[in-house]
């Protein structure tokens, strides 16, 4: 026995537990980020002091400057660790925990595993009410740590310390789950951190916990085969279990052997290289014309690691063949029953595709069908390179600097976004030559991922001892909500290129209130005119974003408006690549030009009643698209 804190039991047992995947070993909490105050100091910092003390290596503590932002490094990390490391993240009570749940909501949306460790009032109460407590007069127990109960895959309190084995145990249990992962809170007691504890070498001894790679049964198989062999437009819709499950090619395999064409997710971008003859690009409401219109008439759908989101069904408009069937191969039973699918496989997607291919023998898609989804893919690439082509425009469109940017990366460099028109576009238009090469949060679509985000798959990469570059593009609506890990860049020398497009205001939900009878209302950044409250004014603010990064440090290159905008673009970011510290490109741009229609919808309702022509409008044309929609899929 060795008597310790409840922090330094938790911190060296965090330090000593390890993921096993195949061949692969890593650390499943490769690091703790923390931001320290009166809840968390004498605890979890001290605990790390120590630690790092006696081995720098044990647990390597780095510095927050916003507690939404440390979660989101920690999902950037997991992601392109295919979900078997990431990073613990330590608050303060009160207002330092609350700043958390909003990471929390994002990494249990998008399934990615973060050990949250927000602080708690004194489980003792002894000195009642302390500073940042909440007092219910109905439920006095009742603090913001339990605000993360419905954010989290798995909640526990540590009241007491005999109770730190049972909630740490159980807690990686579940960060290790492929199917149940998501957000793990422990909530930690201010007093209790500190109290010790006598702990036994085996809580401290190295554990292996092995992710679960489940076979298919072989029934469900059997019943899926049938159907596809059935099957005259078969299609595959790839999602992010295909990535998590390293099943990129056992995809391809499978999808070459049988000549079915690709539709990808948004967590799905990158599966498939984009050249690939099979690759109609991503489905649904901010997808590609060509994989829409395979879905459209599409009678099997073969989804394999997809949660089948509005974005992906395009609100369930997007498979109109009246008998249209689905296959859904996912590790989870929640989604692989979703939508009332006849055909549900629950197995890992490496598994699951290997089985399917193997009692598949000879299938084929028809020519006829193979001809039907070429023709439109070719269409599309066509759509793709005139709408990202360089023009002469003053300002250039989003569409023009996609491509720009694209064109200046290298095949393994790595796109991040979240927020706003840009995941749409690049969905579109993005062309993905690796499968980690595309990092776009969709799940939650929080505005201020992306820095924090791209700082997260920085850190992945450099542990990996990798050569790619890491290029975060942001509208300016996204950078003003969360700019502040900038600083964090400098300060450990993270490289990041950061492509900041500028268009003065919220272009995403400006176009979207177009359609939905609420034209630009709200959505420009001007001044306030209280006659007409819409900050619709000429006057464009006074802010100037390139002088808020430099201020941080940071490397910044201006792009002026002009002709040749997009061209200065790309020759900056070639610069930064070359560099090797950061670099934030601010670049100025039209909001009004699009990406081509990707023929997709999604539902936002319209008013049912209004005095407004436009909404008026606005509704017979959502209640035409709505007529569309399946009760199931």
């Amino acid at each position: 026995m060795t008597t310790m804190t409840v922090a330094q039991a938790l911190m060296t047992f965090l330090s000593r537990q390890y993921t096993v995947d195949g061949d692969i070993r890593q650390r499943t909490i490769a690091g703790t980020f923390g931001i320290f105050g009166h809840g968390n100091v004498a605890g979890i910092g001290q605990a790390l002091r120590q630690l790092g003390h006696e081995d720098p290596t044990a647990m390597p503590y780095h510095q927050g400057r916003n507690e939404q932002a440390m979660v989101h490094q920690a999902v950037g990390y997991a992601r392109m660790n295919r979900r078997r490391s990431t990073y613990a993240a330590a608050a303060s009570v009160g207002p330092g925990a609350a700043n958390m749940l909003t990471g929390a909501a994002l990494a249990t949306a998008n399934r990615m595993p973060v050990l949250l460790l927000p602080s708690d009032t004194f489980a003792t109460r002894v000195a009642d009410p302390v500073l940042q407590q909440l007092e219910h007069p109905h439920d006095t127990s009742l603090q913001v740590t339990d605000a993360f109960r419905p954010l989290s895959r798995f909640f526990d309190r540590v009241d007491r310390p005999e109770q730190l084995y049972s909630v740490a145990l159980a807690a990686m249990r579940v960060l290790t789950d492929p199917a149940e992962t998501g957000a793990v809170t422990i909530a930690l007691p201010e007093d209790v951190q500190a109290e010790t504890i006598d702990v036994s070498e085996e809580f401290l001894t190295e554990r292996d916990w092995h992710i679960r790679r489940p076979l298919p049964e072989p029934g469900p198989l059997d019943r899926a085969v049938e159907a596809i062999r059935n099957a005259q437009e078969p299609l595959i819709i790839a999602g992010g279990g295909v990535l998590y499950s390293d099943a990129e090619d056992e995809l391809k395999a499978f999808a070459e052997a049988t000549g079915i064409p690709v539709a990808t997710t948004q967590a799905g971008g990158g599966v498939l290289d984009h050249d690939h003859p099979l690759n109609l690009g991503g489905v649904g409401a901010t997808g590609s014309a060509a994989a829409n219109r395979i879905a459209a008439s599409a009678d099997v759908i073969i989804g394999v690691g997809t949660r089948y989101s509005d974005f992906t069904t395009s609100s369930r408009t997007a498979f109109a063949h009246p008998e249209a069937s689905f296959v859904n191969l996912n590790v989870a039973s929640f989604d692989a029953y979703k939508h009332g699918s006849r055909y549900p496989i629950v197995a890992d997607a490496r598994a699951g595709l290997l089985g399917l291919g193997e009692r598949l023998g000879g299938f084929r898609v028809s020519a006829a069908h193979s001809r039907k989804f070429e023709t439109e893919r070719a269409g599309w690439v066509a759509e793709v390179d005139a709408s990202t082509a360089l023009t002469d425009a003053e300002l250039p469109g989003q569409p023009e600097i996609i491509g720009a940017v694209n064109r200046a990366t290298g095949a393994r460099d790595v796109v991040v976004q979240a927020a706003g028109s840009l995941p749409g576009d690049l969905q579109k238009l993005w062309r993905t030559r690796d499968a980690l090469g595309y990092h776009v949060e969709y799940a939650f679509s929080c505005m201020g991922y992306e820095i924090a985000g791209g700082l997260g798959v920085r850190r992945a990469i450099d542990a990996a001892d990798d050569d790619r570059d890491v290029v975060v593009m942001v509208g300016d609506g996204s950078y003003l909500m969360l700019h502040t890990e900038l600083v964090t860049a400098v300060a450990e020398g993270l490289k990041l290129i950061v492509v900041l497009v500028q268009n003065h205001g919220y272009a995403s939900i400006g176009h979207l209130s177009e359609t939905v009878g609420a034209p630009r209302f709200g959505t420009w950044y001007r001044k306030y005119d209280g006659e007409s409250p819409e900050f619709r004014t000429d006057e464009i603010l006074p802010v100037d974003l390139a002088a808020n990064a430099r201020s941080y440090g940071i490397d910044v290159v201006e792009i002026d408006p002009g002709p040749s905008a997009s061209t200065h673009l790309a020759e900056a970011v070639e610069a930064a690549r070359a560099a090797e510290t950061s670099t934030l490109i601010h670049i100025n741009s039209d909001p009004l030009v699009y990406a081509p229609d990707g023929e997709g919808w999604w539902d936002v309702p319209v008013a049912a009643a209004s005095t407004m022509s436009e909404t008026q409008d606005a509704r017979a044309a959502y209640e035409e698209e709505r007529s569309t929609q399946r009760p199931l899929l």
